[in-house]
């Protein structure tokens, strides 16, 4: 099974391989040359603290509440 290498020095996961490893987008992994000098791709160990969106981090946190034509109109410099 054989993949071309992009001029960003990338190439695809084959699907099976994926699976095989349980990865999913955003996951991260590992790869290491082995003594026989084959490349040894592994699943990367997951952080003791899962990374916070910052998104969702901040979701709720405002403490006035606009109405949405209220915000528009003070975004535009109509009030």
């Amino acid at each position: 099974m054989g993949n071309t290498l992009t001029i960003k020095g990338q190439v695809t996961i084959p699907k099976a391989i994926r699976d095989a490893l349980g990865l999913e987008p955003g996951m991260e992994v590992d790869f290491a040359v082995n003594r026989e000098g084959e490349v040894v791709l592994q699943r990367a160990p997951r952080p003791a603290k899962a990374r916070v969106d910052r998104f969702e981090a901040a979701r709720g946190k405002a403490d006035v509440r606009w109405r949405t034509d209220e915000l528009m109109a003070l975004l535009r410099g109509e009030g």
